[in-house]
């Protein structure tokens, strides 16, 4: 529900918030560069009446003064018949320059209040403002959730690209941009006669004045006990008429003064609403606090970016997730199905679980697993379908279940099954549906099913497991599902660097670029210096599909896309039949890869230093994250090898990075030497080292086999035991991060 509220007013407010932000953060800026320009008195400095003497020097003829917010002064005056206007300095009453309005500026406030449209441009305006609040409060609140809780909002935020744009800019402009929504708010009410502006000061009009003869305005004592800081306007009596009087508005309020005593004839001060209204006002438009115009100009400029990023956020989800047709409500179904996934392939599975269900007559209920109900008033049964992120943790639309699960305190009655899907090679093998049966069977849920778990998105595996649900339901159900085949992009091998035959381990580093292209094809895609690579980063997964086989097998990436290159690092496997196939790919051979993201598995940005930790062919990611480290972040490389003479992975060029200083310190072990050291001996030796840079806030990230990782986390433990932590904390805190197999 509040991803709904976040999502539907953003992207329905997405044209109108474009077009206020940057017309916003255009005006914004205004108060800033008049500010620069204009000379500002210290307050007590000048008084009124000692500018007014000046100016009466240089402008004889003078008429009015006008002061606004960010402190320019504007004098108004006849001169041989003519009309003029000049910008004055406040010491010496002097023209600075002639005064002329931006007719470009009026043109953009008038565009950002209204639109364009006057009267029905307001209410848009209006309307905008108050759903850049809902999403400002809403985000904020998803971004809590997903950092796991308000203590967390300021944690290291994992995603995509697009993701981590839109999360990154709308923290940073959290503040800003609600100000702005309530200010914008608060004064589109006003225009409509919904919140009150209160009323501005409108001295009752004298009666009479002394007619006495005129004083010298310099002599005037109100004008003198009036600061320069707090005029608004000074308009002078007409020219010869003892009758007239002078007029003078300032913060506080405005009233008429007389000629010849210089006292007030009449005085009113602003009501409490109208200074709280000017207060709104001077909020949203930054004018008399150019540094607060500035802020607000900087928050308008990240919504244009965060309404793309928002757009293709939503767009992804809503393109990845099957359509679920004649889903009940929770309280109305009779089945409840509930989904735990990262990439969306298992909703595949329970698309076609619901709808099998609801052909066989039952009316079923079909949603992510966060939105564990604590009651579903006439369901019958509960089916878990859930996938396992990383090492046996919860993916993402099943992050918050185990949370909701203990928050329900009543006996349950509803009989629950529950399907795990993963991949077998994995140690930690649907290790997130065996944790959630257990705490089910702990908190006295009955089991439809026992646990049952599918390996490879096997389609067999789901017909059987859906033979046993019919026969537990006493109906029919067949369930025949045909996994999606991920749109692949062909990859030709440009180049092999071969390792480790000296040690029985023969290990490639392979290089692939897109099939070259012709003709005016390739000359347009030279000039627009496009690779013809799918867009990923270093540390991202690159799937491939052996031949004769549709399921996948993922790899590391070691380069990104801008580098020209799909670049991994691939050991060959006795009976692998993925790696014996890029094993024996000739240069020119081409293979068929998708990209899969892997957002949670790269440094994060800051000053902190980053320790990268890994064996093997585990080096391939992190060798990435060094060779994109152009500015010189502090980075420390932990990797074991089997020999220094036949599998020192990317050898060379680690030693040129530690000569450009993008790698600040090599640590290698090799277990098949004199020393047999490995990795993790290599941590303990230089425990000392390691809990400096832990204690000053790095990041730890670790890429390679299971048991490295296991032995690894053991060092690391007994390393900064002393500082009172462990790795259990850092992962808490997103500073230990992995990438294992």
């Amino acid at each position: 529900m509040l991803r709904k509220l976040h999502s539907l007013p953003g992207l329905i407010a997405a044209l109108f918030a474009i077009v206020l932000a940057v017309t916003g953060a255009i005006l914004s800026f205004s108060p800033a560069l008049e500010r620069a320009n204009a000379s500002v008195p210290a307050a007590g400095q000048v008084s009124v009446a000692e500018l007014a003497d000046t100016v009466a020097r240089h402008y004889p003829g003078a008429e009015q003064i006008k002061r606004t917010p960010s402190g320019t002064l504007i004098v108004y005056y006849t001169r041989d018949g003519d009309v003029g206007a000049d910008r004055i300095d406040p010491r010496t009453g002097q023209a600075i320059a002639p005064y002329a309005p931006s007719s470009f500026s009026r043109w953009v406030k008038n565009l950002h209040r209204s639109l364009l449209l006057d009267t029905p441009g307001r209410m848009v305006a209006g309307i905008t403002a108050l759903a850049m609040i809902v999403l400002t409060i809403s985000g904020t609140l998803l971004l809590a959730a997903r950092l796991g809780g308000w203590r967390q909002l300021l944690r290291p935020i994992r995603g995509t690209l697009s993701q981590r744009l839109h999360l990154e800019l709308g923290r940073a402009a959290l503040l800003g941009l609600l100000l702005s929504g309530l200010t914008g708010a608060y004064l589109s009410a006003t225009t409509f006669g919904l919140a009150p502006e209160g009323v501005e000061a409108e001295p009752d009009f004298p009666l009479e004045v002394s007619g006495g003869t005129p004083a010298a305005i310099d002599t005037l004592p109100v004008l003198q006990a009036t600061d320069l800081n707090d005029l608004r306007e000074l308009v002078y009596p007409y020219p010869d008429d003892p009758t007239d009087m002078y007029s003078l508005e300032t913060h506080q309020g405005a009233g008429f003064i007389d000629q010849a005593s210089g006292e007030w004839l009449s005085y009113q001060p602003h009501d409490a609403t109208h200074s709280v209204y000017a207060l709104i006002y001077q909020l949203h438009t930054g004018e008399g606090l150019w540094w607060l115009g500035l802020i607000l100009g900087l928050s308008a400029l990240t919504v244009p970016v965060m309404a793309i990023t928002g757009a293709m956020i939503w767009w992804k989800r809503r393109r990845s997730r099957p359509k679920i047709v004649a889903n009940s409500g929770a309280n109305a179904a009779d089945s409840v199905i509930l989904v735990g996934s990262e990439g969306n392939t298992t909703w595949g599975f329970a698309k076609t679980l619901h709808d099998s269900l609801t052909q066989a007559g039952h009316r079923v209920h079909t949603a992510p697993m966060n939105q564990l109900a604590s009651r579903y008033r006439h369901a019958k049964r509960l089916f878990i379908l859930t996938a396992t992120y990383g090492d046996g943790d919860a993916p993402a639309s099943a992050s918050r279940f185990l949370t909701r699960l203990d928050n329900i305190t009543d006996t349950p009655q509803l009989p629950v099954a529950v399907l795990g899907f993963g991949d077998q090679q994995f140690p930690q093998f649907c290790g997130f549906a065996k944790k959630i049966e257990a705490s089910l069977t702990a908190k006295g849920w009955p089991l439809l099913l026992p646990l049952d778990t599918i390996d490879r998105q096997s389609g067999q595996a789901f017909t059987r497991w859906g033979n046993a649900v019919g026969k537990a339901l006493g109906t029919k159900l067949a369930l025949v599902h045909t996994p999606t085949r991920p749109r692949t992009t062909a990859l030709a091998l440009a180049e092999r660097v071969d390792y480790g035959a000296g040690v029985q381990a023969p290990t490639d580093v392979l290089r692939f670029k897109a099939p070259a292209a012709s003709g005016k094809t390739a000359l347009l895609s030279r000039w627009l210096k496009r690779t013809g690579l799918p867009s990923f980063e270093a540390g991202d997964l690159v799937g491939i599909l052996p031949p004769a086989s549709q399921t996948p097998r993922f790899y590391s990436l070691a380069s990104a896309s801008t580098d020209g290159v799909l670049e991994i690092c691939v050991r060959q496997h006795p009976h692998g039949l993925c790696s014996s196939f890029l094993h024996a790919l000739p240069v020119g051979g081409t293979i068929d890869a998708f990209i899969q993201p892997n957002p949670n598995f790269r440094p994060t940005s800051g000053k902190a230093p980053v320790v990268l930790i890994g064996a093997g062919t585990g080096i391939g990611p992190l060798v990435g994250f060094i060779r994109h480290n152009k500015t010189h972040h502090p980075m420390h490389l932990y990797w074991g090898g089997r020999n220094p003479q036949s599998d020192f992975l990317y050898e060379t060029e680690l030693n040129a990075y530690l000569t450009d200083r993008r790698l600040t310190q090599l640590n290698a072990a090799f277990s098949r030497i004199d020393e047999r050291a490995y990795v993790q001996d290599k941590l303990t030796a230089n425990g000392p080292e390691l809990r400096r840079l832990i204690d000053k806030g790095a990041q730890i990230l670790v890429c390679g086999g299971r048991g490295m990782a296991t032995s690894v986390i053991s060092a690391l433990d007994d390393i900064i035991a002393p500082l009172g932590i462990d790795v259990t904390t850092l992962k808490a805190q997103g500073r230990y991060r992995e990438d294992v197999y």
